[in-house]
């Protein structure tokens, strides 16, 4: 059983403390000030809806939202250490993209950036390629990421020590369709036409033999096991390497799988209908409950002590589509809603689980936030 959960039984005790979710937007890097007015920060332009549950009963650990930091055309997708991020964005020391299409736009670039110092470290450019997406290695030492302009993504791997890199695609299986760590050296994701490959950090590219030329949507691994799903049949299945048997999950429509920290849970999204779901379970399927139910979920993501999860959902209330940011408390079984107004999101934990990113792409370009969080536990 999951630490938080069994803590949580073990507290009977626990007298019933306030819930606060207030955000405070704040202006970009550059600075300025904002007033808050009526459960609305203003702004120059314009202002966002803030979550404030004073009105909470008491009973519950505590998520207080001390302040947020907003950053304009800046994709923020991983945290190096507490005040070091990897970012994307526009790199205007190269010439605009020919593309028509993008022709008003620069290639973006990844970067380290400095929250101190406000300071860009460059890490790898390309001309005519927007970078991004970029996830490390759970060693720290690599950085996995895509290359995009219009049509299919690439995926690629950059050494942080040499700041040289390899795309991932081979003979074996033509290019990449996906891409995740398996581990602190191993990439492994879906063919762009069928199988699963895995890729080292060397650069070495080969066939996931166990799987065959199943035309493969969903792969990852955790622990000696392969969990996939196919077009043909998209329930999820789990293949042990160390016997070579596949058993399925019994979780049918199954579009996105999200390992625990500690790799003994996963978080699965799944269709229902019109509707989407995200379900909590054992990495056997066993125990499964519902964390969240709406017409959209996404910007899946585990704190690193694994007692919250972020993702953004859009619902219905009344009759009229609401979107928002959530995290969900381990220890009490509850989602809070933090801020609304948001859809399309990605986020990432900082290594202390302190802060939270979300990323949203607007259509235009990404515009980043940083949710800096405090936990109470009274007993």
């Amino acid at each position: 059983m999951n630490l938080y959960i069994e803590e949580a039984i073990d507290m009977k005790k626990i007298q019933k403390t306030k819930i606060i979710c207030a955000l405070i937007l704040l202006l970009t890097a550059a600075g300025c000030s904002a007033e808050s007015e009526g459960g609305k920060v203003q702004e120059p332009g314009g202002s966002i809806t803030i979550i404030d549950n004073t009105g909470s009963e008491a009973g519950e650990p505590g998520i207080s939202i001390v302040k947020i930091d907003t950053y304009k055309k800046l994709e923020i997708s991983d945290w190096m250490d507490s005040d070091m991020v990897i970012v994307s964005k526009e790199n205007e020391s190269l010439e605009k993209m020919r593309l028509e299409e993008l022709s008003d736009s620069y290639p973006r670039s990844l970067y380290l950036y400095n929250l101190n110092t406000k300071k860009y470290q460059l890490l790898k450019e390309e001309k005519e390629l927007n970078l991004g997406g970029a996830k490390l290695s759970p060693d720290k030492k690599n950085l996995l990421y895509y290359g995009s302009s219009l049509g299919d993504l690439s995926y690629y791997v950059l050494n942080l020590e040499n700041l040289k890199s390899f795309g991932i695609s081979g003979e074996s299986i033509g290019s990449a369709g996906s891409a995740n760590w398996a581990d602190k050296d191993t990439v492994i994701g879906a063919g762009y036409t069928s199988g699963a490959y895995y890729a080292s950090t060397e650069g070495k590219i080969t066939s996931l033999e166990e799987l065959g030329p199943k035309n493969v949507y969903i792969v990852n691994k955790i622990k000696d096991t392969v969990y996939y799903n196919t077009a043909d049949n998209n329930t999820l299945m789990a293949l042990d390497l160390s016997t070579g048997k596949t058993v399925s999950l019994n979780l049918p429509d199954v579009f996105g799988l999200y390992p625990a920290p500690d790799e003994n849970q996963i978080l699965v999204l799944q269709y229902r209908g019109a509707k989407q779901i995200l379900l909590l379970c054992d990495r056997d399927g066993s125990n499964v409950k519902t964390i969240a139910e709406g017409v959209e979920l996404g910007g899946v993501s585990w704190s690193p002590d694994q007692r919250m999860i972020a993702y953004s959902m859009k619902g219905d209330e009344s009759g009229t589509a609401v979107s928002g940011l959530y995290l969900y408390d381990m220890l009490t079984g509850k989602s809070t809603r933090i801020a609304v107004d948001i859809s399309n999101a990605a986020t990432c934990w900082s290594p202390s689980g302190e802060e939270l990113v979300y990323t949203q792409w607007d259509g235009k370009q990404y515009n980043s936030s940083i949710v800096y969080l405090e936990y109470s536990l009274q007993k």
